[in-house]
Protein backbone atom coordinates (compact mmCIF):
# COMPACT_ATOMS: atom_id res chain seq x y z
CA UNK A 1 0.00 0.00 0.00
CA UNK A 2 0.74 3.44 -0.92
CA UNK A 3 -0.16 6.79 -0.47
CA UNK A 4 0.22 9.51 -3.31
CA UNK A 5 -0.10 12.70 -3.90
CA UNK A 6 -1.75 13.71 -7.27
CA UNK A 7 -2.63 17.03 -9.10
CA UNK A 8 -5.94 18.24 -7.67
CA UNK A 9 -8.69 17.88 -9.18
CA UNK A 10 -12.43 18.45 -7.06
CA UNK A 11 -14.58 15.34 -5.21
CA UNK A 12 -17.01 16.07 -7.46
CA UNK A 13 -15.29 15.81 -10.56
CA UNK A 14 -13.52 12.70 -9.79
CA UNK A 15 -16.86 11.03 -8.21
CA UNK A 16 -18.23 11.54 -11.96
CA UNK A 17 -14.81 10.01 -13.10
CA UNK A 18 -15.77 6.93 -11.05
CA UNK A 19 -19.20 7.07 -11.54
CA UNK A 20 -19.80 3.64 -13.32
CA UNK A 21 -17.59 1.53 -10.18
CA UNK A 22 -19.25 -0.85 -8.64
CA UNK A 23 -19.95 -0.68 -5.22
CA UNK A 24 -18.67 2.84 -5.41
CA UNK A 25 -19.16 5.20 -2.42
CA UNK A 26 -18.58 8.57 -1.90
CA UNK A 27 -18.32 10.42 1.63
CA UNK A 28 -18.90 13.97 0.74
CA UNK A 29 -18.01 16.71 2.44
CA UNK A 30 -20.03 19.21 0.47
CA UNK A 31 -21.05 22.16 2.71
CA UNK A 32 -18.57 25.00 2.53
CA UNK A 33 -17.32 26.89 5.98
CA UNK A 34 -18.54 24.14 8.15
CA UNK A 35 -15.34 22.87 10.25
CA UNK A 36 -16.49 19.41 10.15
CA UNK A 37 -17.00 19.91 6.42
CA UNK A 38 -12.68 19.16 5.53
CA UNK A 39 -12.40 15.99 4.43
CA UNK A 40 -14.09 14.21 1.37
CA UNK A 41 -13.59 10.05 0.50
CA UNK A 42 -14.13 8.61 -3.18
CA UNK A 43 -13.78 4.84 -2.10
CA UNK A 44 -13.13 2.75 -4.96
CA UNK A 45 -13.60 -1.30 -5.77
CA UNK A 46 -14.68 -2.96 -2.63
CA UNK A 47 -12.77 -6.26 -1.98
CA UNK A 48 -15.61 -7.84 0.05
CA UNK A 49 -19.46 -6.33 0.40
CA UNK A 50 -21.82 -7.59 3.14
CA UNK A 51 -25.50 -6.99 2.95
CA UNK A 52 -26.93 -6.92 6.63
CA UNK A 53 -30.01 -8.73 7.76
CA UNK A 54 -30.53 -10.15 11.59
CA UNK A 55 -27.55 -9.59 14.51
CA UNK A 56 -26.29 -7.01 12.11
CA UNK A 57 -23.34 -5.22 14.61
CA UNK A 58 -21.48 -8.77 15.37
CA UNK A 59 -21.80 -9.54 12.03
CA UNK A 60 -19.85 -6.61 10.67
CA UNK A 61 -17.82 -7.36 13.46
CA UNK A 62 -16.71 -10.84 12.35
CA UNK A 63 -17.11 -9.24 8.52
CA UNK A 64 -14.39 -7.12 9.23
CA UNK A 65 -11.69 -9.32 11.56
CA UNK A 66 -11.93 -11.50 8.40
CA UNK A 67 -10.15 -9.11 6.44
CA UNK A 68 -6.15 -8.38 7.62
CA UNK A 69 -5.86 -4.22 8.00
CA UNK A 70 -3.19 -3.36 5.69
CA UNK A 71 -0.32 -0.87 7.27
CA UNK A 72 -1.02 2.61 7.16
CA UNK A 73 1.26 4.26 4.88
CA UNK A 74 3.49 7.35 5.65
CA UNK A 75 2.13 10.35 3.87
CA UNK A 76 -1.46 9.60 4.13
CA UNK A 77 -3.28 12.70 6.12
CA UNK A 78 -6.48 11.97 6.53
CA UNK A 79 -8.96 10.22 9.32
CA UNK A 80 -9.85 7.54 7.20
CA UNK A 81 -7.22 4.86 6.00
CA UNK A 82 -9.45 1.94 4.79
CA UNK A 83 -12.28 -0.16 6.52
CA UNK A 84 -16.05 -0.56 5.93
CA UNK A 85 -17.82 1.87 4.39
CA UNK A 86 -21.85 1.85 4.37
CA UNK A 87 -25.21 1.93 5.92
CA UNK A 88 -27.53 -0.01 8.25
CA UNK A 89 -31.23 1.29 8.28
CA UNK A 90 -33.95 1.90 10.35
CA UNK A 91 -36.26 -0.74 9.90
CA UNK A 92 -33.41 -3.01 10.93
CA UNK A 93 -32.02 -0.95 13.83
CA UNK A 94 -35.49 -1.06 15.15
CA UNK A 95 -36.01 -4.50 14.49
CA UNK A 96 -32.90 -5.36 16.68
CA UNK A 97 -33.96 -3.02 19.56
CA UNK A 98 -37.25 -5.18 19.87
CA UNK A 99 -39.56 -3.17 18.27
CA UNK A 100 -41.87 -4.88 16.10
CA UNK A 101 -43.47 -3.19 12.64
CA UNK A 102 -46.94 -3.73 11.17
CA UNK A 103 -44.75 -3.20 7.80
CA UNK A 104 -43.04 -5.34 5.52
CA UNK A 105 -39.84 -4.32 4.40
CA UNK A 106 -38.92 -2.61 1.57
CA UNK A 107 -39.05 -4.70 -1.76
CA UNK A 108 -35.64 -4.53 -3.47
CA UNK A 109 -33.35 -2.86 -0.44
CA UNK A 110 -31.19 -4.45 2.26
CA UNK A 111 -32.01 -4.38 6.06
CA UNK A 112 -28.15 -2.76 5.35
CA UNK A 113 -25.14 -2.57 2.95
CA UNK A 114 -21.22 -2.24 3.82
CA UNK A 115 -17.98 -2.59 1.19
CA UNK A 116 -14.92 -3.01 2.71
CA UNK A 117 -12.31 -0.37 0.70
CA UNK A 118 -8.61 0.09 1.04
CA UNK A 119 -8.73 2.10 -2.39
CA UNK A 120 -9.13 5.54 -1.28
CA UNK A 121 -8.96 9.05 -2.82
CA UNK A 122 -8.85 11.67 -0.11
CA UNK A 123 -9.53 15.26 -0.75
CA UNK A 124 -8.84 18.17 1.41
CA UNK A 125 -10.44 21.06 -0.63
CA UNK A 126 -9.44 24.06 1.59
CA UNK A 127 -5.91 22.94 0.97
CA UNK A 128 -6.60 21.66 -2.48
CA UNK A 129 -5.06 18.25 -1.90
CA UNK A 130 -5.47 14.88 -3.20
CA UNK A 131 -4.19 11.75 -2.13
CA UNK A 132 -4.75 8.07 -3.19
CA UNK A 133 -4.23 4.99 -0.58
CA UNK A 134 -3.87 2.06 -2.48
CA UNK A 135 -1.40 -0.67 -4.25
CA UNK A 136 0.80 1.29 -6.02
CA UNK A 137 0.25 -1.34 -8.91
CA UNK A 138 -3.37 0.60 -9.52
CA UNK A 139 -2.15 3.95 -9.12
CA UNK A 140 -1.83 4.60 -13.25
CA UNK A 141 -5.21 3.32 -13.91
CA UNK A 142 -6.43 5.79 -11.36
CA UNK A 143 -4.63 8.65 -12.92
CA UNK A 144 -5.43 7.84 -16.13
CA UNK A 145 -8.96 7.88 -15.34
CA UNK A 146 -8.88 11.23 -13.16
CA UNK A 147 -7.90 12.58 -16.39
CA UNK A 148 -11.28 11.80 -18.21
CA UNK A 149 -14.07 13.46 -16.54
CA UNK A 150 -17.15 12.64 -17.95
CA UNK A 151 -20.55 14.66 -18.14
CA UNK A 152 -22.53 12.59 -16.51
CA UNK A 153 -26.65 12.65 -17.75
CA UNK A 154 -29.11 15.31 -16.48
CA UNK A 155 -31.32 13.73 -14.03
CA UNK A 156 -34.76 13.09 -16.07
CA UNK A 157 -38.40 14.29 -15.04
CA UNK A 158 -39.32 12.32 -11.51
CA UNK A 159 -43.12 12.39 -10.95
CA UNK A 160 -43.31 12.23 -6.94
CA UNK A 161 -46.42 11.42 -4.91
CA UNK A 162 -47.03 12.08 -1.32
CA UNK A 163 -47.62 8.68 0.61
CA UNK A 164 -49.55 11.11 3.24
CA UNK A 165 -52.16 13.81 2.79
CA UNK A 166 -51.97 16.74 4.50
CA UNK A 167 -54.91 16.34 5.99
CA UNK A 168 -53.90 12.73 6.97
CA UNK A 169 -50.43 13.66 8.49
CA UNK A 170 -52.91 16.40 10.86
CA UNK A 171 -54.84 13.35 11.70
CA UNK A 172 -51.58 11.50 12.63
CA UNK A 173 -50.02 14.55 14.59
CA UNK A 174 -53.14 14.95 16.50
CA UNK A 175 -53.20 11.47 17.74
CA UNK A 176 -49.49 11.46 18.36
CA UNK A 177 -50.12 14.86 20.53
CA UNK A 178 -53.03 12.26 22.54
CA UNK A 179 -50.30 9.67 23.54
CA UNK A 180 -48.05 12.67 25.10
CA UNK A 181 -50.86 13.90 27.04
CA UNK A 182 -51.52 10.01 27.58
CA UNK A 183 -48.32 9.65 29.29
CA UNK A 184 -46.64 7.49 26.94
CA UNK A 185 -44.24 9.64 25.25
CA UNK A 186 -42.36 13.52 25.91
CA UNK A 187 -41.76 13.49 22.05
CA UNK A 188 -41.79 11.42 18.68
CA UNK A 189 -40.43 12.21 15.50
CA UNK A 190 -43.20 11.85 13.03
CA UNK A 191 -42.57 11.65 8.86
CA UNK A 192 -44.06 11.42 5.63
CA UNK A 193 -42.66 10.42 2.69
CA UNK A 194 -43.11 11.06 -1.04
CA UNK A 195 -42.23 8.06 -4.01
CA UNK A 196 -41.63 8.32 -7.61
CA UNK A 197 -41.32 5.40 -10.28
CA UNK A 198 -37.79 5.24 -11.32
CA UNK A 199 -36.80 6.44 -14.77
CA UNK A 200 -35.16 3.33 -17.06
CA UNK A 201 -31.16 4.05 -16.82
CA UNK A 202 -30.87 6.79 -14.14
CA UNK A 203 -27.91 7.49 -12.72
CA UNK A 204 -27.41 7.88 -9.20
CA UNK A 205 -24.02 9.81 -9.34
CA UNK A 206 -25.71 12.15 -11.60
CA UNK A 207 -28.71 12.27 -8.90
CA UNK A 208 -26.10 12.89 -5.95
CA UNK A 209 -24.67 15.82 -7.81
CA UNK A 210 -27.88 17.16 -8.57
CA UNK A 211 -29.22 16.79 -4.83
CA UNK A 212 -25.15 18.17 -4.00
CA UNK A 213 -25.80 21.58 -6.02
CA UNK A 214 -28.90 22.23 -4.58
CA UNK A 215 -27.90 21.19 -0.57
CA UNK A 216 -24.26 20.77 0.01
CA UNK A 217 -24.03 19.08 3.38
CA UNK A 218 -21.12 18.14 5.15
CA UNK A 219 -22.44 14.42 5.56
CA UNK A 220 -23.21 14.52 1.97
CA UNK A 221 -22.92 10.71 0.67
CA UNK A 222 -23.68 8.59 -2.18
CA UNK A 223 -23.46 4.68 -1.69
CA UNK A 224 -24.66 2.38 -4.90
CA UNK A 225 -24.82 -0.99 -4.74
CA UNK A 226 -26.08 -3.24 -7.58
CA UNK A 227 -29.53 -1.84 -7.99
CA UNK A 228 -30.42 -0.02 -4.97
CA UNK A 229 -28.16 2.99 -3.10
CA UNK A 230 -28.74 6.14 -1.38
CA UNK A 231 -28.05 10.04 -2.53
CA UNK A 232 -27.78 11.54 0.95
CA UNK A 233 -27.18 15.33 1.99
CA UNK A 234 -27.57 14.69 6.19
CA UNK A 235 -26.49 17.56 8.08
CA UNK A 236 -26.46 15.68 11.20
CA UNK A 237 -23.21 13.76 12.70
CA UNK A 238 -24.55 10.61 14.91
CA UNK A 239 -21.54 9.39 16.07
CA UNK A 240 -17.60 9.75 15.61
CA UNK A 241 -15.30 7.85 17.96
CA UNK A 242 -11.41 8.22 17.77
CA UNK A 243 -9.11 5.09 17.70
CA UNK A 244 -8.72 5.88 21.59
CA UNK A 245 -12.22 5.69 22.45
CA UNK A 246 -13.31 9.25 22.63
CA UNK A 247 -17.16 10.06 21.42
CA UNK A 248 -18.86 12.56 20.14
CA UNK A 249 -22.81 12.76 18.93
CA UNK A 250 -24.44 16.17 17.80
CA UNK A 251 -27.90 16.00 17.67
CA UNK A 252 -30.29 18.02 15.88
CA UNK A 253 -33.90 18.99 17.24
CA UNK A 254 -34.81 22.53 15.98
CA UNK A 255 -35.32 23.74 12.96
CA UNK A 256 -36.22 27.14 11.28
CA UNK A 257 -36.32 27.86 7.53
CA UNK A 258 -33.47 29.92 5.75
CA UNK A 259 -34.61 33.81 3.98
CA UNK A 260 -32.92 35.33 1.17
CA UNK A 261 -33.07 38.63 2.84
CA UNK A 262 -29.93 38.54 5.11
CA UNK A 263 -31.67 40.49 8.13
CA UNK A 264 -34.83 37.76 8.25
CA UNK A 265 -32.70 35.28 8.15
CA UNK A 266 -30.23 36.57 11.01
CA UNK A 267 -33.81 37.17 13.22
CA UNK A 268 -34.94 33.55 11.99
CA UNK A 269 -32.35 32.32 13.63
CA UNK A 270 -32.19 34.26 16.66
CA UNK A 271 -35.81 33.52 17.30
CA UNK A 272 -34.46 30.08 16.92
CA UNK A 273 -32.10 29.53 19.52
CA UNK A 274 -34.22 31.60 21.84
CA UNK A 275 -37.52 29.52 21.26
CA UNK A 276 -38.38 27.83 24.50
CA UNK A 277 -40.54 25.00 22.36
CA UNK A 278 -37.45 24.22 20.42
CA UNK A 279 -34.91 24.41 23.70
CA UNK A 280 -36.89 21.79 25.20
CA UNK A 281 -37.34 19.83 22.39
CA UNK A 282 -33.46 19.65 21.91
CA UNK A 283 -32.88 18.98 25.18
CA UNK A 284 -35.05 15.76 25.55
CA UNK A 285 -33.05 14.10 22.42
CA UNK A 286 -29.74 15.59 24.61
CA UNK A 287 -30.79 13.83 27.42
CA UNK A 288 -31.44 10.54 25.81
CA UNK A 289 -28.35 10.45 23.62
CA UNK A 290 -26.59 11.09 27.36
CA UNK A 291 -28.84 7.93 28.55
CA UNK A 292 -27.92 5.79 25.36
CA UNK A 293 -23.78 6.61 26.29
CA UNK A 294 -24.03 5.88 29.43
CA UNK A 295 -24.50 2.31 28.47
CA UNK A 296 -21.08 1.75 26.37
CA UNK A 297 -19.41 4.72 27.78
CA UNK A 298 -16.90 4.78 31.28
CA UNK A 299 -18.85 6.51 34.27
CA UNK A 300 -18.30 10.16 34.58
CA UNK A 301 -17.18 10.52 31.19
CA UNK A 302 -20.38 11.62 29.59
CA UNK A 303 -20.98 15.27 29.41
CA UNK A 304 -22.49 18.21 27.52
CA UNK A 305 -19.99 20.69 25.98
CA UNK A 306 -22.36 22.52 23.71
CA UNK A 307 -25.99 23.16 24.28
CA UNK A 308 -28.43 24.56 21.68
CA UNK A 309 -25.74 26.34 19.48
CA UNK A 310 -27.47 27.28 15.76
CA UNK A 311 -26.37 25.70 12.54
CA UNK A 312 -27.12 27.23 9.51
CA UNK A 313 -27.47 25.30 5.94
CA UNK A 314 -28.99 25.19 2.82
CA UNK A 315 -32.40 25.60 3.17
CA UNK A 316 -32.85 25.61 7.10
CA UNK A 317 -31.34 26.77 10.51
CA UNK A 318 -30.89 23.65 13.09
CA UNK A 319 -30.31 24.25 17.10
CA UNK A 320 -27.62 21.42 17.73
CA UNK A 321 -25.95 20.27 20.80
CA UNK A 322 -22.89 17.94 21.70
CA UNK A 323 -22.95 14.56 23.59
CA UNK A 324 -19.59 13.28 24.71
CA UNK A 325 -17.72 10.28 26.29
CA UNK A 326 -15.09 7.55 26.57
CA UNK A 327 -15.66 3.87 25.43
CA UNK A 328 -15.62 1.54 28.49
CA UNK A 329 -12.44 -0.76 27.97
CA UNK A 330 -12.50 -3.08 25.98
CA UNK A 331 -15.57 -2.08 24.00
CA UNK A 332 -15.87 -0.82 20.12
CA UNK A 333 -17.72 0.82 17.62
CA UNK A 334 -20.03 -2.28 17.12
CA UNK A 335 -20.96 -2.08 21.04
CA UNK A 336 -21.44 1.52 20.59
CA UNK A 337 -23.69 1.33 17.22
CA UNK A 338 -25.62 -1.17 19.22
CA UNK A 339 -26.08 0.51 22.12
CA UNK A 340 -27.38 3.98 20.33
CA UNK A 341 -29.36 2.78 17.07
CA UNK A 342 -31.76 4.08 15.82
CA UNK A 343 -30.43 7.47 16.70
CA UNK A 344 -32.55 9.29 19.39
CA UNK A 345 -33.10 12.22 17.06
CA UNK A 346 -35.33 10.25 14.64
CA UNK A 347 -37.15 8.31 17.41
CA UNK A 348 -38.33 10.41 20.14
CA UNK A 349 -38.34 9.82 24.09
CA UNK A 350 -38.79 7.31 25.32
CA UNK A 351 -37.32 5.98 22.22
CA UNK A 352 -39.22 2.63 22.34
CA UNK A 353 -42.55 3.48 23.11
CA UNK A 354 -41.74 6.33 20.60
CA UNK A 355 -40.96 3.74 17.59
CA UNK A 356 -43.64 1.59 18.48
CA UNK A 357 -45.93 4.96 17.93
CA UNK A 358 -44.09 5.34 14.86
CA UNK A 359 -44.91 2.43 13.68
CA UNK A 360 -48.47 2.73 14.14
CA UNK A 361 -49.05 7.08 12.31
CA UNK A 362 -46.40 6.73 9.62
CA UNK A 363 -47.85 5.77 6.32
CA UNK A 364 -45.48 2.83 5.70
CA UNK A 365 -41.50 1.14 6.82
CA UNK A 366 -38.95 3.78 6.94
CA UNK A 367 -36.59 1.77 5.04
CA UNK A 368 -32.80 3.13 5.17
CA UNK A 369 -34.02 6.31 5.97
CA UNK A 370 -33.50 7.49 9.32
CA UNK A 371 -30.31 5.17 10.10
CA UNK A 372 -26.56 5.61 10.41
CA UNK A 373 -24.51 5.54 7.58
CA UNK A 374 -20.89 5.17 8.81
CA UNK A 375 -17.26 4.48 8.10
CA UNK A 376 -15.33 2.35 10.36
CA UNK A 377 -11.43 2.08 9.99
CA UNK A 378 -9.26 -0.92 10.31
CA UNK A 379 -8.28 1.02 13.23
CA UNK A 380 -11.47 1.19 15.24
CA UNK A 381 -12.11 4.99 14.23
CA UNK A 382 -15.45 5.90 12.92
CA UNK A 383 -17.87 8.30 12.03
CA UNK A 384 -21.43 8.19 11.18
CA UNK A 385 -24.34 10.39 9.86
CA UNK A 386 -28.10 10.12 10.30
CA UNK A 387 -29.89 9.00 7.21
CA UNK A 388 -31.97 12.24 6.88
CA UNK A 389 -32.19 14.87 3.53
CA UNK A 390 -31.86 11.35 1.56
CA UNK A 391 -33.02 9.70 -1.27
CA UNK A 392 -33.38 6.13 -1.54
CA UNK A 393 -33.12 4.19 -4.83
CA UNK A 394 -34.11 0.54 -5.61
CA UNK A 395 -34.52 -1.18 -9.11
CA UNK A 396 -38.02 0.70 -9.49
CA UNK A 397 -38.62 3.38 -6.54
CA UNK A 398 -37.02 6.66 -5.42
CA UNK A 399 -38.25 7.05 -1.92
CA UNK A 400 -38.23 10.81 0.07
CA UNK A 401 -39.15 11.37 3.37
CA UNK A 402 -39.00 14.43 5.87
CA UNK A 403 -40.15 15.27 9.50
CA UNK A 404 -39.59 16.46 12.85
CA UNK A 405 -40.25 15.71 16.55
CA UNK A 406 -43.58 16.59 17.55
CA UNK A 407 -44.14 17.52 21.15
CA UNK A 408 -47.18 19.05 23.49
CA UNK A 409 -46.80 22.64 21.63
CA UNK A 410 -46.26 21.39 18.25
CA UNK A 411 -48.68 23.28 15.70
CA UNK A 412 -49.48 20.75 13.29
CA UNK A 413 -49.69 23.40 10.05
CA UNK A 414 -46.07 24.66 11.40
CA UNK A 415 -44.79 20.67 11.67
CA UNK A 416 -46.02 20.25 8.35
CA UNK A 417 -44.46 23.33 6.62
CA UNK A 418 -40.91 22.61 8.08
CA UNK A 419 -41.20 18.91 6.90
CA UNK A 420 -41.57 20.29 3.41
CA UNK A 421 -38.85 22.77 3.83
CA UNK A 422 -36.52 19.69 4.62
CA UNK A 423 -37.31 18.01 1.94
CA UNK A 424 -37.48 20.64 -0.65
CA UNK A 425 -34.10 19.97 -2.56
CA UNK A 426 -35.23 16.32 -2.89
CA UNK A 427 -38.28 17.17 -4.44
CA UNK A 428 -36.83 19.48 -6.57
CA UNK A 429 -35.14 16.75 -8.22
CA UNK A 430 -35.92 15.97 -11.76
CA UNK A 431 -38.33 18.71 -12.51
Amino acid sequence: MIAAELPYLPPEAAFAAFAETPGLAFLDSAASGDPRACVSYLCLTPRATLRLGADPYATLRRWMARYPAPERPEGWPFPFAGGAVGWIGYDLAREEAGVESRFSPLPGLPGGWFGLYDTLLGFDPVARRLVYLGPEAELPGIVEALRRVPELPPVPRLDWAPEMSREAYHAAHERLRDYIVAGDIYQANLTTRFTAPRPVGLSLPALHLALRRLSPAPFAACLQHEDSGLACASPERFLRLTAEGEVETRPIKGTAARSDDPDEDATAAAALHASPKERAENLMITDLLRNDLGQVCATGSVAVPELWAVESYAQAHHLVSAVTGRLKPGLDAFDLLAATLPGGSITGAPKRRAMQIIDELEAGPRGAYCGALAWIGFDGAMDSAIIIRTLTATASTLYAQAGGGITWDSVAGAEYDEAMVKISPLLALGQ
